[in-house]
């Protein structure tokens, strides 16, 4: 018994040293996060993505400009408009071919880009990005946009943000419900640095890719979102993303001419989401035949309407002054949602944010002439149903209004905007929704189901590190019966049954201490008995014991039961030297009792 003892005792010295070494600082760090009040921690790690993630999305911005700066005339980094007529088609043909080629040899796998692959990621791989995704966005994102295709640079933004809060996550080991904010995190940092609207980064965080507000959630996003802007502030200045002029509503007569501009636009959100829809039928095809038709596509738009090429936001500012008359509106309306909307489901890795914003308020300038023609003296600008409708296409694409909104505020800084905006938003999103019957642009053909039960959500955000309980002890199958007594002098809960010979050798299983207990005061009333006790042969219940990673979350801990069809997993230790390899116990009581 004294043999069996030292062992144990040295064990637990060598536990206590292990933890009291400085690299173990991180470890502890790591189990304070995966309880659901580790704020402090939690802001740290906003921080911490907020600059990170800002950098990411400074070089990408500048990965850009800086080549367009060079190549158009004036040095005018949106200036496609300027270039001659054979250019305007061969720079975007040439483009998709020299994307089609980088991503043709790499596996299939690591071609996912963009929002949707960042929610992808988020709800069913524990917020886990991949490193190779993220640099085939980064070039490939530069390249759509300096070859003059017609997308974004805030879709490859949020998901280089997002990839590069988990890559953080995952470098230092992180729990993975800490891993789901920090994607959060990056996500926010990311749009607040693109367009300096750090409350609509938020906004957009929690309603397109989290799905969820909580307190827990804000807080490090929030940071994450000001260190995002306070980081674009330093490299471009405080000046807005689009210089908009402050207008307001004349009447309230205007608004039920805004409620029609509202179904207008949620038309043009249901026609941009079916066309999305219907062209990823053609992801069938081989990448190649891809690449030519989007290449043919987007090289052809920039021969017809040229003011369609590129990232366009000198179009969205000519757009709200009210600077470009109605046929060229509607030419760049039709032109800017078959190319952006084509050419992005085919494959092109370019955003969809900013030509929603385009194609809003290019479509919002023709309803403010049309309402102009009517009545000039009781109608407002027509830049102001432009801002107006800019956000009303964003809202109805991608079903994000309260982001869309806030969005609306920090771009125009014009309180007067919320009104009519709140109006023409909800009637565009509804419009859109009952239309074409789809959800946000990001979900459409993703397998990404609709937003998890309350109960799931409350589950991934804790980790098992912090519900697991230590109320256990471990042995080897056969236990002498002289030692029963002492190895149940603690008072423990469970036993768990490790170092199985034969066939079992890897398994584990799991005993209640009292079933023990009480077994082993039957064999002493009986005077012959055998002196060593198979812990599973004894008359008990016992269950499986299946594996899960410290990092995981109790949802996934949940999975593991039920796909097993078991009763409790154990947590490996996260410091392999540490022994017995059990840190901890978790039941289906335990889940039960956490969220009830």
């Amino acid at each position: 018994m004294d043999k069996q003892k030292k062992p144990q005792a040295k064990n637990r010295q060598q536990s206590k040293g292990l933890l009291k070494r400085p690299e173990n600082l991180l470890h502890n760090f790591r189990l304070r996060l995966a309880h659901t009040e580790a704020l402090p921690q939690l802001a740290i790690l906003g921080i911490l993505s907020g600059f990170a993630t800002g950098l990411v999305a400074v070089m990408f911005r500048l990965g850009i400009e800086w080549p367009l700066q060079s190549l158009l005339p004036g040095h005018d980094s949106e200036n496609f408009e300027g270039l001659p007529l054979e250019i305007r088609f061969l720079l975007p043909f040439i483009g998709a071919i020299v994307i089609g080629a980088i991503f043709y040899f790499n596996p299939p796998k690591t071609r996912s880009v963009g929002v949707g692959h960042v929610i992808e990621r988020y709800h069913h791989h524990q917020a886990d990005l991949p490193l190779r995704n993220v640099i085939l966005q980064f070039i490939g994102g530069i390249l759509a946009a300096v070859s003059g295709h017609s997308v974004g640079r805030e879709g490859p933004a949020v998901h280089l943000g997002a990839a590069s809060s988990s890559l953080l996550g995952q470098l230092f080991k992180l729990p993975n419900n800490s891993l789901r904010i920090l994607v959060g995190c990056g996500v926010a940092s990311a749009i607040a640095a693109s367009f300096n609207t750090p409350l609509a980064g938020v906004i957009l965080a929690m309603e397109v890719v989290l799905m969820e507000y909580t307190i827990t959630g804000f807080i490090p996003v929030i940071l994450a979102a000001v260190c995002g802007a306070v980081t674009s502030r330093i490299f471009f200045g405080n000046t807005p993303a689009f210089d908009i002029p402050s207008l307001a509503m004349v009447s309230l007569l205007e608004l039920p001419f805004l409620a029609l501009c509202g179904v207008i636009v949620g038309l043009a959100s249901a026609a941009m989401l079916s066309l999305h829809r219907y062209t990823l039928r053609l992801r069938k095809w081989s990448l190649p035949l891809r690449m030519l038709g989007a290449g043919l596509i987007a090289g052809s738009a920039g021969v017809l309407v040229p003011q369609v090429m590129g990232i366009g936001y000198d179009t969205l500012e000519l757009a709200m002054r009210g600077d470009i008359g109605l046929t060229l509106l509607l030419t760049i309306v039709v032109a800017k949602l078959l190319t952006s909307t084509t050419t992005i489901a085919l494959g092109i890795p370019g955003g969809s944010i900013g030509p929603t914003l385009i194609i809003g308020a290019c479509l919002g300038g023709c309803l403010g002439i049309i309402g102009n023609s009517f009545n000039a003296s009781e109608s407002a600008a027509i830049g102001f149903y432009a801002t107006v409708c800019m956000g009303a296409m964003m809202a109805g694409v991608l079903n994000a209004p309260l982001a869309a909104l806030i969005a609306l505020l920090e771009l125009t800084y014009n309180p007067h905007i919320l009104l009519p905006g709140m109006l023409v938003i909800v009637i565009s999103c509804i419009t859109a929704r009952m239309v074409s019957r789809l959800p946000g642009l990001f979900l459409v053909g993703q397998q990404i189901s609709q937003p998890s039960s309350p109960i799931s959500q409350a589950l991934n955000r804790i980790g098992v590190t912090s519900v697991m309980t230590s109320d256990f002890i471990a042995h080897s199958r056969y236990l002498p019966q002289s030692d029963g007594k002492t190895l149940l002098q603690s008072h423990p809960e469970w036993v768990a049954i490790a170092d199985i010979d034969g066939d079992r050798q890897n398994e584990k299983y799991l005993l209640r201490a009292a079933d023990l207990s009480r077994y082993l005061q039957t064999l002493e009333q009986q005077p012959e008995h055998e002196q060593t006790v198979d812990l599973l042969e004894i008359p008990a219940e016992r269950w499986r014991l299946y594996p899960i990673h410290p990092r995981a979350t109790l949802h996934e801990a949940m999975k593991l039961i039920r796909q097993k069809n078991g009763y409790a997993v154990y947590v490996t230790q996260a410091i392999p030297a540490l022994t017995p390899d059990i840190a901890g116990i978790i039941t289906q009581e335990r889940i039960d009792r956490y969220y009830q």
